[in-house]
């Protein structure tokens, strides 16, 4: 049987859920490098994340069932200053400890600059995070 990826994942909560969501719909899956990630973070980029495998067969069927958990996950988060659904978890430095944290990496020649997650509203621009929130 032929596996192909039919969707990325930065970490295995998120995966998993994927995962359980299409096992529920009787589609065969399975996750590749969840264990890389999963223990070693920085890793994920290198590896290009974790891979939801699936039979080629089944993966137009999988890719529908992903959108629409996609757009039911989107629907249930809205921005509290406009209310809009058009949301996404971003990375963003703007932190005043986030900029201090990347000046003192400097001088010790760690050059990876921090960043928080924040929900990021596309209609206003409003920025808010959530507690509890996964990475997405």
């Amino acid at each position: 049987m032929d596996f192909v990826p039919v969707n990325y994942y930065q970490n295995y909560v998120d995966a998993h859920i994927a995962k359980g969501v299409l096992e529920e719909n009787e589609i065969e899956c399975w996750l590749k490098d969840e264990n890389t990630v999963t223990i070693d973070p920085i890793l994920t980029n290198a590896v290009g994340g974790i891979k939801l495998m699936v039979q080629k067969e089944m993966a137009a069927q999988a890719k529908q069932i992903l959108e629409s958990l996609r757009t039911e996950q989107k629907n249930n988060l809205s921005c509290p200053k406009c209310g809009s659904h058009n949301i996404e978890l971003v990375s963003t430095p703007k932190k005043a400890s986030n900029w201090f944290g990347a000046l003192l990496g400097f001088f010790t020649m760690n050059y990876a600059l921090p960043v928080d997650k924040v929900n990021h509203c596309f209609d206003c621009g409003h920025e808010f995070a959530l507690e509890n929130q996964s990475d997405a």
